[in-house]
Parts: C-alpha cells; sequence; structure tokens
C-alpha cells in the first residue's frame, strides 16, 4: 500500500502542511517537530511521489548522459558499465534517475542532446571523451542545458569539470620501462579527436624525449579491442619491434597482449605490456596486466554530485580527482637482451 503525506501527518499528529514543509526541508516547523515527521515517515515507507514533485517545481528530477559509441561495441568497453555505476550510486542517493542515450554517430549525438532538451527529460547532463575543438559546449550553452564535463574541454566552457591528470602515469610508465632496460617502447593510442587521447600520446612522447629515447612507434586506434590487436599486429611487423607497448586502455591492451601470445611470444620475456583503466580483469589476465587505474566509479559519482550541486544553486566549480599512479604486475619486465627484430 501506498503511504501518503495524509497517513504521515495522522501517524505525527500535525497537519498536512507541516508534513509537507518537513519532507521538503523548507522553513515552518520547528526542528523538534521536524525530526518527528521525519522519524514517522520512515517508519512508514513514505517514498516521495517524483512525478507529482516534478510536476510542482518544472523538475523532471533527471540526469542525461549521450554516449557516442557504435552499441555493438559498448558492451565490450568495461570503463562505461562502472562509469554508470558511480553515477547511479549518487543519483539513488537524491532520487534522481538517469537517462542514457547510445549515438552511434555524430548526428544522433547532436539530436540526442536536442531530444532531451526539447522534452525537458533532464536537468542536466554530464559530458565524456571531450574532443579537440568540442562542438558539444556551444550546443548545450545555446540549449541552456547545465552540464559537467570530465575533465576541462580546450575551449571557452561555462560548465565545471571533473578533471583527472592522466599524464603522470604514463610518464611514470616509460620510466618504469625504461628502467627494466627498454628502449624500444612503442604506444597505441586512443583517437586523437579526444582530449585524453592526445594527452596521453604527448605524456608518451614526452617522456620518451626526456629519457633520451625517440618516440617513433606511435599507432592511433579507437579504443577497442579489435583496434588493439590491428595496432599490436602492425607493431609486430615493423622492421625495429618495440620490446614494450603502452596502450591507452586495458581493452586493447588485453587484445595486444593476447596476439603477442598467439604468435609464441612470451609476455614479459619478449614483450612487456601496459594498460590503462585497471579493468576488473587487468589483475586476472595471464600474466596480470601492469596498468593505471582511473577508477570510472569514482569519477561517475564526483560528476554526478557536482551536476547536482550546480543545479541546487552551487557555484560551479572545477573538481580534482587523485592522480592515478603506475600498478606494477606481471606483464612487465626487464628488456630482452636480444631484441627480435
Amino acid at each position: 500500500m501506498t503511504v501518503t503525506i495524509n497517513d504521515v501527518a495522522q501517524a505525527a499528529g500535525v497537519s498536512k502542511g507541516a508534513v509537507s514543509y518537513a519532507l521538503n526541508g523548507q522553513p515552518g516547523v520547528s526542528d523538534e517537530t521536524r525530526e518527528r515527521i521525519l522519524k514517522v515517515a520512515k517508519d512508514l515507507g513514505w517514498k516521495p511521489n517524483l512525478r507529482a514533485k516534478g510536476l510542482s517545481s518544472a523538475k523532471a528530477f533527471a540526469v542525461g548522459l549521450v554516449i557516442a559509441r557504435d552499441p555493438r561495441l559498448l558492451g565490450t568497453d568495461p570503463f562505461f558499465p562502472a562509469f554508470i555505476a558511480g553515477i547511479e550510486t549518487t543519483l539513488v542517493e537524491h532520487e534522481y534517475a538517469l537517462v542514457l542515450t547510445v549515438a552511434a554517430s555524430a548526428e544522433a549525438e547532436e539530436l540526442g542532446y536536442r531530444k532531451l532538451a526539447a522534452d525537458g527529460r533532464v536537468d542536466g547532463v554530464i559530458l565524456t571523451d571531450m574532443r579537440v575543438d568540442d562542438s558539444r559546449i556551444a550546443l548545450l550553452k545555446g540549449l541552456k542545458i547545465p552540464a559537467v564535463t570530465l575533465n576541462r574541454p580546450e575551449t571557452s566552457s561555462p560548465f565545471p569539470a571533473v578533471c583527472m591528470d592522466d599524464t603522470e602515469g604514463i610518464t611514470t610508465a616509460v620510466e618504469h620501462l625504461v628502467s627494466l632496460g627498454h628502449s624500444r617502447i612503442a604506444h597505441v593510442a586512443g583517437p586523437q579527436s579526444y582530449i585524453h587521447g592526445r594527452s596521453r600520446r604527448l605524456a608518451w612522447q614526452n617522456a620518451m624525449s626526456k629519457a633520451g629515447l625517440e618516440a617513433g612507434s606511435f599507432i592511433e586506434s579507437d579504443f577497442t579491442a579489435a583496434g588493439g590487436l590491428a595496432a599490436t599486429a602492425e607493431l609486430l611487423r615493423s622492421a625495429q619491434r618495440p620490446t614494450a607497448i603502452i596502450y591507452a586502455n586495458d581493452l586493447m591492451a588485453t587484445a595486444g597482449q593476447s596476439y603477442a601470445q598467439s604468435l609464441g611470444m612470451t609476455v614479459p620475456g619478449d614483450l612487456s605490456i601496459t594498460g590503462y583503466d585497471d579493468t576488473e580483469l587487468a589483475s586476472y589476465l595471464n600474466p596480470p596486466l601492469t596498468t593505471i587505474p582511473a577508477d570510472p566509479l569514482l569519477w561517475g559519482r564526483v560528476a554526478a554530485q557536482v551536476l547536482l550541486s550546480i543545479l541546487g544553486g552551487a557555484p560551479a566549480e572545477d573538481v580534482y580527482l587523485p592522480s592515478p599512479k603506475l600498478v606494477v604486475r606481471a606483464s612487465t619486465g626487464a628488456a630482452p637482451s636480444r631484441p627480435k627484430n
């Protein structure tokens, strides 16, 4: 049976108006009365009617997330399920819902944002995969939708960002491999149209230069397993075969490691491998993967917290998460004394 405000009022011995004030955090009742009403409501199992609440406040009590990915590949990337779980962890505490849209093209992505705005289905959105010259910033400003971005875009943005520096982990990965005697250290990158794809590539390039090594073996891929495999195959066919490969995510690293082993190569005897994300499976590979933990659950949780905060009237301020550190496992080892060409 649904518990109503009237039920709470009768049980607490107060008016329905007093119950409404207490449950909505409004002035009009004493602290003692408010505490009594909240306790009675909890004991009775009262839950807010979000539909009625939304109609009365012109709010949707929902947050939007538009993911620009091929729907067939979305489930293979372990980052997004954990990220979405982090968002949901925060939203459920505040009785908000998540409206998820998967867009397979740039046109579908823009249409997704426009529909969310036109239908009034969400109060704000979270932007992932920030891009070079990201057109979504101007789009959302024009649509007047509050937003939070994952890392600060290069273009001028009025929206707060949840930032995590991914360069330190990549730099440490290069330094780790150099300390093991590697000089042929390749990089399989994510799309260079993504800010994080480019920043990881530049971190690898700068760290190689600082170590006095040539950063020549670089392949742009797409963060997918198939892309990681194809890039690895190309690198291992090259005249100067690398003795180590730094991948921009764990999914590509896992595929690359498997492919190298299928050729009869040993990891890390013939080839050392590092990933990025520290997905759950990374520690269960054979050998376990050296990687950099991105903590998508934390990103999702904090991004939702920041968005709900600005929806509540708080200032739009950036939040900086701790820089991830390299987790060394058995997929990296000493460079082979006579690298295979």
